[in-house]
């Protein structure tokens, strides 16, 4: 499939991307560490905000947090994969990458959301660390039948590298140009985006490319061992997409709050908001 990102559209008012990042949902400290009662609070809140707005329409995506991030340092899957050993490790970071997506999709189904996992590996490939190709018809049929697609972060090929790493963030980025959401949500441990983490004293309520530099200078990474950037990564990204999508927002916000993330689905703007 042709890369249609660098068209222009009107954002679909009833379409939100939303993120449970991966330090949210796992403890990154601890490899291979989920957060079940968080996990299980957070899909209770998102079966609720869907059950209210009953035409709402939901791409759901999680981080890998202590799963995939652990493996894929340790052989540098993000940057290349040439090696039988970083081939062997390519498939490490995959069964651990999909482990946490099954504990999700799972939870979710507690809920009572028809939720089914789309795994990237099996549909994407990659050129030089960007989508190159994407047969999102399984994607598109799902929303259109009113099941919630799961995708994550995730291994997929790549005809420069061999192999890498995309982040939900990378295959949001992609698929805000074809399916053109209204708002991305990303959900975090931090309430928003702190100019000055770890020390949490300056936060930050809008980004707009006003503000932008100004607002960045000083911006931390994550805790816990991240491969695809933390926070100023998803800033970044943030920025270029709302740049590039007239009409598109961002909401990084915390989850750690009971009722944010119902809040957050429902419209209001809870964290750092993210526009152009």
């Amino acid at each position: 499939m042709t890369n249609t990102s660098d068209k222009k559209h009107k954002p679909k008012a009833d379409l939100i991307f939303l993120k449970l990042g991966g330090s949210l949902i796992t403890d990154k400290t601890r490899p291979h560490t989920a957060k079940f009662d968080t996990l299980s609070r957070l899909t209770d809140e998102i079966a609720t905000a869907i059950n209210e707005l009953p035409d709402i329409k939901l791409v759901l995506g999680n981080g890998a947090g202590s799963f995939g991030h652990v493996p894929a340092a340790k052989y540098n899957t993000r940057q290349s994969v040439v090696t039988a050993q970083e081939w062997r490790g390519f498939s490490e970071v995959w069964q651990e990458a999909a482990t946490l997506n099954q504990l999700v999709t799972t939870s979710l189904h507690k809920a009572g959301l028809p939720a089914i996992a789309i795994h990237p590996s099996s549909v994407v490939t990659a050129q030089d660390g960007h989508v190159l190709s994407w047969d999102i018809s399984p994607l598109s049929t799902a929303i259109e039948m009113k099941l919630l697609p799961v995708i994550h972060g995730d291994v997929v090929f790549d005809t420069v590298r061999g192999g890498t790493i995309l982040s939900t963030e990378d295959l949001f980025g992609y698929l805000a140009g074809v399916l053109n959401p209204q708002r991305i949500l990303l959900a975090g441990l931090e309430e928003g985006v702190w100019t000055d983490y770890p020390r949490r004293t300056e936060y930050l309520s809008e980004i707009t490319k006003d503000n932008y530099e100004k607002s960045t200078i000083g911006l931390g990474g994550s805790a816990g061992t991240d491969v695809t950037g933390g926070m100023a990564s998803k800033v970044e990204q943030s920025m270029n997409l709302v740049k590039k999508h007239a009409g598109l927002e961002v909401l990084i916000f915390s989850g750690v709050k009971p009722g944010n993330m119902r809040a957050a689905i429902s419209g209001h703007n809870i964290g750092t908001r993210i526009y152009s």
